[in-house]
């Protein structure tokens, strides 16, 4: 199986399965010289894990992070540095339940991703999904913590659900101190009530929904990216699209920018204290692909989780009629574990556009 790595200057192959002994990333590229320890990657994966509250799986995975390689420490480092050598990660799985699966291991269950490994590769692992799980991010998530330590703490990222089902947010109330003061990382607390009551139905009922998620990057310098084929948005568009479930992509107005007019829709310019003043974002913080040192704000739109226990109609691989229920612990609502996901694939996009912008111009390219 190809292309499991991301990126041209900062590179991330993750590896595992859903069900496997264990899974996990190797990051090369990173610089030497950054401080890194377990620490440094354990509270994102925290954010991810599952089995932390009724509306997520209920599969408990501890998903601690191991450093296996790319850091040493001695008298002179002061603590555990990166080396400049490939970083390997591993997370073990400790809580697969692989007979869950066994009764539609020769069936191909609607909307996810069997019949189409089934028709590439001839063989697929029905445990979970094998290699197309959503298990596979927490490998991501622990890669795009370095991806933060290669881009320094005057960018910040930061992600909130914004819609489940057909409720969204209210963005008067928006408030970043409240994503992570609930389950569902919503940025309005006042709509979490109708969410938690939205998702117990799912629940009883057996179904799942979908969900919008919006992702923030703050502190970039104008000048990242390229104008053709390396353009920042480009790369950010594929990232997002390579979540598990996700379906569209937005980068500043998105798709509303068809309906505005030309003066609404242009981002006017005033001279300020330091440089040029935005008076709005309508694109997004980016301009012919190149970032504009206003915020990134993209969102990504995640489709129902496709596991459900109402019958479904599907085939076998003998292509014979018959109706599916998927049984096992799965989130009715996939969209509120993408969230720290899509944090790390904008971490981990910036970060390599960092490095290339880098490379191209001899320019740290750093904000100030």
């Amino acid at each position: 199986m190809s292309f499991n790595t991301f990126g041209r200057m900062l590179r991330v192959t993750t590896w595992g399965e859903s069900h496997g002994k264990a899974l996990g990333a190797v990051v090369d590229g990173c610089p030497p010289g950054i401080a890194l320890t377990e620490a440094d990657i354990q509270p994102f994966l925290d954010r991810r894990r599952p089995g932390q509250s009724r509306h997520v799986s209920p599969r408990q995975e501890p998903d601690r992070i191991e450093i296996l390689s790319g850091t040493f420490e001695d008298d002179r480092t002061g603590g555990p540095l990166t080396t400049g050598a490939p970083i390997s990660l591993i997370i073990r799985n400790e809580d697969a339940r692989s007979g869950d699966y066994s009764a539609i291991r020769d069936s191909w269950r609607p909307g996810h991703a069997d019949f189409t490994y089934d028709m590439k590769y001839g063989v697929r692992d029905y445990r979970g999904g094998g290699r197309s799980s959503a298990r596979e991010t927490a490998a991501r998530v622990a890669a795009g913590a370095i991806a933060r330590k290669v881009l320094g703490p005057s960018i910040r990222i930061r992600a909130a659900l914004v819609q489940l089902g057909d409720q969204e947010i209210d963005r008067a109330r928006w408030d970043w101190n409240d994503v992570d003061q609930n389950p569902l990382f919503s940025p309005d607390a006042a709509i979490v009530p109708d969410w938690e009551a939205a998702l117990d139905q799912l629940r009883r009922d057996g179904s799942s929904t979908g969900g919008i998620v919006e992702v923030v990057a703050s502190g970039l310098p104008a000048g990242w990216g390229a104008p053709v084929y390396a353009k920042l948005d480009a790369d950010i568009a594929g990232a997002m699209m390579s979540i598990p479930a996700a379906k569209g992509v937005e980068i500043g107005a998105g798709f509303a920018a068809a309906a505005m007019r030309g003066e609404d829709a242009a981002d006017e310019m005033r001279k300020g204290d330091d440089g040029p003043v935005f008076l709005s974002n309508a694109n997004g913080g980016t301009l012919g692909g190149i970032s504009t040192g206003q915020d990134l704000v993209v969102r990504f739109a995640v489709k129902p989780t496709s596991s459900i226990r109402i019958p479904r109609r599907t085939l076998t691989r003998d292509l014979d009629e018959t109706t599916i229920e998927t049984r096992g612990r799965h989130d009715p609502c996939v969209a509120i574990r993408a969230v720290p996901v899509g944090e790390a694939m904008l971490a981990l996009t910036l970060a390599d556009h960092y490095l290339l912008h880098r490379a191209q111009t001899g320019q740290s390219g750093e904000p100030d």
